[in-house]
This record gives C-alpha cells, structure tokens and sequence, in this order.
C-alpha cells in the first residue's frame, strides 16, 4: 500500500482541470469564463456556499465508509444500500416517535439508522470473514434489496398516502437546524466533520483501531500474532455500515425531512470514486469529497451563464479518475522494478 501525496493530488486536480479547458476550448467556449463562472457558483453567494456543504456532507461521509471497509480489506461497494436503510430508518425513527426533546429524540433518530446499516453491513463482512464470499458481488446485490426493500416500506407500511411514494414527515424535534439559509444545508455538516476526526483518531491513535489496519495490511501475519482477522473485518463493515447509515438520516433529518423513493441519485457511488481517488487515506477523503461537491453545486451555473454543458463536470471527473488510477499504476510499476532490482542484486 503506498501513501497519498499532497503534492501529487493537488497536480492531478490541475492536470484534470486543464484537460477540461482544452475540451470547452475545443467546443468553441472561453474556458476561463467557464471556470470562472463554474466557481462563482460554487462559493458567491450563501446559497452557492450552501449548496456545496449540502452535497459534501454525504459525499464525504459515504466516501469515509467505503475508506473504513478498505482498512480491513474489504470492498464495501454496499454503501448505497446501506446509505437508503439509514435514511428510512431515521424517517421512522423521526415520526414514530413524538413528544421528544430534540436533545433526545435527533441522538435517538441516528442511532437507530447506524445501528440498522452497521447490521445490514455485518452481512458481507462475515460472509466474507467465515466463508471467504466475494464481498463486490455480495454488496453490489445487497444494494438492490436494500433499495427495493425501502422502496416495499415506503409504498405500504411507512407511507403517508401522498401523491409520491414517501413516509410522513418527521417531528420538527427530529429536524436538524438550517445553516446559511436559503440554501438546505444543515448542523449535518458539522456532524460529519465531527465523525471524520473520531474514526480517524480511532483508527490511528487507539489499540482497537491499529488492529483494523493490522488485519488490512495482513491478515495472516494478525492471526499469528493473536489478533484475530474474522472479528476485525465484521467491526471494520459495522462501522462501515454505520456511517453509511448517518450518511442517509442526515439526507432526511436536514434536507427532506421526510424518506422519499429512490432520493440518492448515486451519491454513495460518487462517495466511492472519491474515496479511491484518495486511495483510501482519510486525510484525502474530505478534500477530495469538497472538490466534487464544488464541481458538481457549479456545473449549473456555468451551464447557465456560459453556455457549457453541466455534463462536461462528469467528464473532468472521469479524467480525474484515470490520471489518479495512472499514478498508482506508476507507483505499483516502480515498487516493482525495486523489488526486481533487490532480488537480481541478491
């Protein structure tokens, strides 16, 4: 496993953004205008500003539980899936309950939510722990029961018999306060920065999280010296789980305020790339989640005022991606050849 670069991430973005000019170049634009206009969507304005910390929160959170699954060696592709049963199980937990101190009753609606991800996420880790089970096939399946399943609750037992497919609003006590308004972003955002510092303080600074790393780095090696890798690998796609789980009652304690059918128009996968992009490092993730949050809240704005099509942001992050793939593929080639240098030398 080799380490993130700052400096060579921070060259990947510039790469990517300057492969994009040469596209709106090419397509007849003035690609300083559209970037111009591509950022001052993004951070003029309360709304703008708002708009990105909405899509960063469950970017980066969904982002931070696919890293977490990583550091046992699991490939929790089940995010998404984990991301809806979180969301419903705060929806109910939101309007089931009545007559709550919001001190109470907004603890209570995310602990119901991570405890039913952190559950749905136990599946796969075992299976693949006790059974050696292909955990990307496992949760790339979960992840359509998990959304289907929501979608059974919402349409027949949780509905509010609207003219869409949802559940009843939730308490205002279950609400999460507004922030710079009018846009919908919400104390959520502090919520997740408030998670991303104690997984990684968990994760690096105590016994139980060197154990997770531990079985990532080797499982076999663990087990020798008495840690044992199965246990690890179900905690690791429990917390996983988890915060996939915050991820989704953020979604409906601070944006909807309800569950609605099929809300997540990927997010989870977005959270994935960027995770990866950041080859797993925390450090990375919110990093890389704020840049595709900002990317993405000013696409519009540049198609508006610009004439440059939003759809071209999905192509600067496809690049993105290759040239962050192309750098592992460099440094996986270049451990390589040290490795063949060593033994020829011995």
């Amino acid at each position: 496993m080799y380490k993130t670069s700052w400096g060579s991430t921070l060259m990947t973005i510039v790469l990517s953004l300057s492969l994009g000019a040469g596209v709106i170049l090419l397509l007849g634009y003035d690609p300083v205008e559209a970037y111009y206009q591509l950022f001052r969507g993004a951070f003029v304005g309360k709304f703008n500003i708002g708009g990105v910390m909405e899509r960063f929160v469950p970017l980066m959170l969904t982002a931070l539980a696919f890293a977490v699954s990583a550091k046992v060696s699991v490939f929790n592709v089940g995010v998404e899936g984990e991301l809806y049963l979180g969301a419903i199980a705060a929806a109910w937990a939101g309007y089931a309950f009545t007559g709550l101190h919001p001190l109470v009753h907004i603890p209570l609606c995310f602990a119901v939510a991570m405890v039913a991800s952190g559950a749905w996420g136990a599946i796969p880790g075992a299976l693949k722990a006790y059974w050696k089970v292909n955990e990307v096939c496992v949760t790339i399946l979960m992840n359509y029961v998990a959304i289907y399943f929501t979608s059974y609750l919402v349409g027949n037992p949780f509905s509010a018999r609207a003219s869409i497919p949802r559940t009843p609003t939730i308490e205002e006590s279950a609400r999460l306060l507004r922030i710079l308004r009018p846009s919908r972003a919400n104390i959520g955002l502090f919520v997740a920065l408030g998670v991303l510092v104690l997984v990684w303080w968990m994760l690096y600074h105590t016994s139980w999280g060197y154990r997770l790393r531990h079985v990532g780095q080797n499982p076999s090696f663990s087990e020798y010296v008495g840690i044992p890798p199965k246990k690890a690998m179900i905690w690791g796609m429990i917390l996983s789980g988890a915060i996939g789980g915050l991820a989704g009652a953020i979604e409906v304690m601070g944006i909807h305020g309800h569950f609605l059918d099929n809300f997540s128009p990927g997010i989870a996968f977005d959270g994935m790339l960027a995770s990866l992009i950041a080859k797993n490092d925390i450090r990375m993730v919110p990093v890389l989640s704020l840049f595709l949050a900002v990317l993405k809240t000013g696409a519009l704005g540049m198609e508006r005022f610009t004439g440059v099509p939003k759809t071209l942001i999905d192509t600067i992050i496809a690049v993105f991606i290759l040239l962050a793939a192309m750098e592992g593929l460099f440094a996986y080639s270049r451990r390589r050849a040290a490795r063949s240098a060593g033994e020829e030398a011995a």
